[in-house]
């Protein structure tokens, strides 16, 4: 066989697309979008829930972000000497 000829790029060819039929066959067999040559699908419920998991995502990360300034204070009152502490509540008064 000549590997040189068209046949090897027109094999090529369909071996690509025979693996994208079997990949989108697979896909839809078990319930997801098919998808483009590049893997994107065109499944408007994905992209609402890849919004929704944004939007939770940036609340999570504002959670975190208040309890790790919460735990240093915590931290600072555990640590510090208490005649400080009782300075700082006097103070405070």
């Amino acid at each position: 066989m000549d590997w040189g000829g068209p046949f090897f790029v027109l094999a090529i060819i369909a071996m690509s697309t025979g693996g994208w039929v079997v990949n989108n066959w697979i896909r839809a067999r078990h319930g997801y979008a098919p998808s483009d040559d590049w893997g994107n699908t065109d499944d408007p419920e994905a992209r609402r829930h890849m919004r929704l998991l944004t939007t939770e995502n940036e609340k999570l990360v504002g959670k975190v972000s208040r309890l790790e300034e919460r735990i240093a204070v915590l931290e600072r009152i555990a640590t510090d000497p208490a005649e400080r502490t009782a300075r700082d509540i006097d103070a405070l008064r």
